[in-house]
Parts: structure tokens; C-alpha cells; sequence
């Protein structure tokens, strides 16, 4: 290992929404907790990453941020200069945030290569040191067929090869494969290993007191399209339901997200004004009281949303996006399959009664833990796991005393 104590480096290239962040400090946060003398740095291109609060040993490094366009072009976020130049600063930055850092363990979130190839020149560096280098995947990618022509295109197979020694898949084996219809190199099957999905629990500090809610006491539908930046039909389509109110429902808390367009930001605050059990809130960085608290969850599907819908165990309906990726629409076929929720498809937009019929039901139905699939939450564990593995073989080599966990 690279110095008397460990630390690990992640990258999250974070062109849109939240969940790249989200999940990576999940990681970070839980690490830290498990290994007492461990660092863990966060490379993020996350605008509101200053947003969310950090433990005690996890930091982060921002990159300037980019945004996908829907053609699936990048463009700069905030900086009038074109992508190539962002690209090269991103790269640049990354590249010497490494050196610098000298991390025994380099986990790259979902993006073999970063964005556009912008962490290749790091990997390759790192590769020459001791540094564990670490590929983590989301239990879905996308269409199977669509993932393959990206990753023939953008042609990472050789750094599945020769520079990743270990591949993680957030997610259970026999849910999601997120690399099926993939014919991978040899070698790289033996580097798979599935964790789990990731456990959410309540921040310390909020565990035993509920959110400030308009309800009060009353129970209410948690309605949470992630950060929002694709929400707009979801959330359209359960004030519909809301305003033209064929039967009783929950009074619904809607957090919109941070990403959410300001024109539709303001609309829905507009029309929430005239409904007396829908509220608006615009972003919390501490979603989890509001999900531990809720009666059941609506939501789109995507990662993260899943993992809280899992560990706080509600009632959920998914309304999943298809564009640009169908991760979430696969996701919630398969969970739906599985017995964990039920779904509502996003071509069904914009029927009212549609949408009320599944609000009027979701309180009702069975929470997650009632279909009885096995090792659903075990993500965290088995990654404090490989990691002091990997620890253990790095002070084999060096003969230093491991840090304890």
C-alpha cells in the first residue's frame, strides 16, 4: 500500500442526475465506517455534490460538470468553452488528483474508460503502481443489445482485460445481469462479482425524529423522480390524478429534485397551491426520513431510488423512464417479476384514472421484504469485504500491519 494509511479514490463522472454521486458516496460512507484510518476521495462532476454532507475521512474533488443532450452529445455545463477543452481540464485534473492521492484501490463508477475516454490515461498510469484498480457497475446498464454496440464502439474491452482487477455488479446474480448478450474477453468472467444492492439507512442524527412534514402525524405517498431531470411526466401525471380525484388517496409529499426544469418547478408548485393534500418540496439532500416515513413510494426506477424502496421496505409503484437508456424500464420488469412492486408504464401517460386506480391501491399492497428474495441487501457488506481482502494481499506484499475494521 502506498502509505501507513489506506485510501481509496473514486470516480463519478456525473453528467446527469444524481445517482452516480448517490451511490458512490454510499460506498465511501459505509468504507469509512468499516476501516478506522481510511480515506476515501470522491472525483465528481456533480454540480450540488457541495450540497450533500460528508463523514469524517470522505472528501471530494469537483471536475467541471458536462450534460448529456438527448442526441447523446456533451456539452460544458456551465463553462463557455467547447467539450474537447472541458474534457482535457476533467482528464487533467483526475490524472494528477491520482498521482497526488497514490490510492491503494482506484474504483471507476459504470464508465469503463470515464467520459469520453477521460480516465484511460489514469488507469494506465495506475496500473504501474500497486494500486487495486476497481470497475463498478449498476445492476442494469441498458438494452443488452444497446450496451454492446456502445462498448464495441467506445471499445473497453481491452481495459476489462488488462487493467481492471476486479469488476463489481451492485446488484444480486439472480435479478439483473447487466453484461448479458456481451461476449467478454476470457479473463474478465473471473473478475465478476456480484454484491448485492446497496442498504440505505437513516443518517444518525435524524434516526428518531420523523420529518417535518404539512401532514403531520397523517401518512402520506412519497413521489420521488430522483433528481428530477426527467421527472416531468411522472410528476404531471400524479397531480392529474390529484385534481381530478375519482376516489380518496394518501395526501402526497412530491419532492421534485434539483434537476427538475424551473418552468415546470414552478408549475407544479402553482398547482399544488390549489390542492389541499399535495405538497411541493423542491430538493432535500436528506431524502431518507422522508422514505422511512412514507406510507408507500412512487418513483421512476432508477438505482438509487431502488436500493431506498429495498432497505426502508414501502409499498411501491415504479413509473420508469425509456429514454435515453431502458435501465429503468428493465429494472422494474424484472423487480415487478421478482414480486418486489408493481409498475405503470410511462406510455400509459397521461390517463388520470389510470394513475388513481394505482395510487388508490399502492398503501395496500405488500412491501418488498414480502417476496421473499434472498440476499437482496448485501452489497455494502460484501464490498468492506473484497476491500480488506485486497488490503490484506497489498500489506502481504509490504509486511505493514492492516488497519483495523
Amino acid at each position: 500500500m502506498s502509505s501507513k494509511t489506506p485510501k481509496i479514490l473514486i470516480y463519478s463522472h456525473d453528467s446527469f442526475g444524481l445517482g452516480h454521486l448517490r451511490r458512490c458516496r454510499a460506498i465511501a460512507h459505509s468504507l469509512v465506517g468499516d476501516f478506522d484510518t481510511l480515506s476515501v476521495l470522491i472525483l465528481s462532476g456533480s454540480p450540488i455534490i457541495g450540497s450533500f454532507e460528508f463523514r469524517s475521512r470522505v472528501d471530494f474533488v469537483r471536475i467541471p460538470g458536462v450534460i448529456k443532450l438527448r442526441n447523446g452529445e456533451y456539452t460544458p455545463l456551465s463553462l463557455h468553452i467547447n467539450i474537447d477543452q472541458t474534457l482535457a481540464i476533467r482528464s487533467s485534473i483526475i490524472e494528477h488528483t491520482a498521482k497526488v492521492f497514490e490510492p491503494d484501490i482506484f474504483i471507476v463508477d459504470k464508465e469503463p474508460l470515464g467520459l469520453r475516454g477521460e480516465v484511460l490515461r489514469t488507469l494506465e498510469a495506475l496500473k504501474e503502481t500497486d494500486t487495486r484498480l476497481v470497475l463498478g457497475l449498476r445492476d442494469v446498464m441498458d438494452d443488452p443489445a444497446v450496451l454492446k454496440e456502445e462498448w464495441d464502439r467506445k471499445n473497453v474491452y481491452p481495459a476489462l482485460k488488462d487493467l481492471y482487477d476486479d469488476i463489481w455488479i451492485y446488484g444480486p446474480q439472480d435479478i439483473c445481469n447487466p453484461l448479458e448478450g456481451i461476449s467478454l474477453p476470457d479473463n474478465v468472467a473471473d473478475k465478476l462479482r456480484y454484491t448485492g444492492y446497496l442498504r440505505r439507512d437513516l443518517p444518525n442524527a435524524v434516526k428518531n425524529d420523523p420529518p417535518p412534514t404539512p401532514f403531520g402525524e397523517e401518512p402520506y405517498v412519497l413521489v420521488t423522480p430522483g433528481g428530477g431531470g426527467d421527472g416531468v411526466e411522472m410528476v404531471d401525471w400524479v397531480m392529474r390524478a390529484y385534481e381530478t380525484r375519482q376516489r380518496p388517496l394518501f395526501p402526497a409529499l412530491i419532492v421534485l429534485g434539483p434537476f427538475m426544469p424551473a418552468a415546470a418547478t414552478a408549475q407544479f408548485s402553482e398547482r399544488a397551491e390549489h390542492l389541499r393534500d399535495v405538497e411541493i418540496i423542491r430538493f432535500t439532500p436528506q431524502i431518507e426520513p422522508y422514505l422511512a416515513h412514507a406510507t408507500a413510494i412512487v418513483g421512476m426506477g432508477g438505482y438509487n431510488t431502488f436500493c431506498e424502496i429495498l432497505s426502508f421496505d414501502k409499498p411501491t409503484l415504479m413509473v420508469p423512464r425509456v429514454i435515453p437508456r431502458r435501465e429503468q424500464a428493465i429494472r422494474a420488469e424484472r423487480a415487478e417479476k421478482s414480486g418486489l412492486l408493481k409498475v405503470l408504464p410511462i406510455d400509459r401517460y397521461p390517463e388520470p384514472d389510470l394513475m388513481a386506480t394505482a395510487l388508490s391501491e399502492l398503501p395496500g399492497m405488500a412491501a418488498p421484504s414480502s417476496a421473499g428474495v434472498d440476499n437482496l441487501l448485501g452489497g455494502l457488506e460484501v464490498i468492506t469485504t473484497r476491500v480488506g481482502e485486497i488490503f490484506e494481499e497489498q500489506l502481504a506484499v509490504d509486511g505493514r500491519k492492516l488497519v483495523n475494521f
